[in-house]
């Protein structure tokens, strides 16, 4: 049987797809048999190199000795690369090289992880698209009153002040629909500012007067009391740590000569 670079890249991203082809979008294999087939492609796919190119690379692959390798990256595409030098287990020597420059520049190992992994570029995240349904995410888990999905988005990295369109954070709307555990951890664990005001002026204090939130008003006013007490003691300590200005010592003033002096001599 004979095959072509691009009808086996087709293959490939058939694979990488679920079963269903890319060029007619028909469903040509079941999800079970595409499983069974990667399993085996990723554990014996590249002969007696697969344990290898399982750890260096991590994608299903299966090479040939034509010098021709299908690599397929699930749910993103299919390759196939052809390069007749093979090395001494039958495998293409620039298809194995082209593999691991590959994973070395994008994120495609399988245990490569989606989220801290900055070193890599990563085609399957947009920039503004993750950030919006990010803060979508942070913003629901606060106005549900999840504090385990705040814990695990301030765990992630993220920055806890992000706020929609309309400048809300997400300690607005925990304080809007009364979770006051959601506030303290936010503050305390957080320390993402009690004073943030959104493009209507309101600030997480004004959202729980409106709603009648009372143990939410009282600890938040508690809060920015205590907050400006710390500021204003940091500022006298400042103060005082400050070494006083040495002054000049005055300067000594130089006698003058007298009209006398200037006289000529007799």
């Amino acid at each position: 049987m004979e095959a072509s670079c691009e009808s086996v890249a087709v293959m490939a991203a058939t694979l990488a797809n679920g079963g269903i082809c890319p060029v007619t979008e028909e469903k040509v294999l079941k999800p079970d048999a595409i499983r069974d087939v990667l399993s085996l492609m990723h554990s014996c796919g590249m002969y007696d190199y697969s344990g290898q190119f399982a750890f260096k690379v991590g994608l299903p692959a299966k090479s040939g000795v034509s010098g021709g390798m299908m690599i397929v990256i699930p749910n993103v595409m299919g390759i196939c690369s052809w390069s007749p030098p093979l090395d001494k287990l039958g495998n293409s020597v620039r298809g194995v090289q082209f593999c691991g420059e590959l994973v070395r520049v994008f994120n495609f190992h399988r245990y490569d992880n989606l989220k801290h992994a900055t070193n890599k570029k990563d085609p399957r995240r947009h920039k503004y698209e993750t950030k919006g349904l990010s803060i979508v995410n942070l913003l629901f888990s606060a106005a549900s009153g999840d504090v385990a999905a705040l814990r695990r988005h301030r765990l992630s990295g993220m920055d806890m002040a992000l706020s929609d369109y309309d400048g809300r954070t997400a300690l607005h709307l925990a304080a809007a629909e009364g979770h006051l555990d959601c506030v303290q951890f936010l503050l305390e664990q957080c320390n993402v500012p009690h004073d943030q005001k959104d493009r209507w002026g309101n600030a997480p204090l004004d959202e729980a007067k409106t709603f009648g939130r009372v143990q939410i008003v009282q600890f938040l006013t508690e809060w920015s009391e205590t907050r400006k007490e710390s500021d204003l003691q940091n500022k006298s300590e400042s103060k005082e740590s400050k070494p006083e200005e040495q002054k000049e010592p005055p300067k000594e003033k130089l006698p003058t000569k007298s009209s006398e002096d200037d006289s000529p001599l007799p």
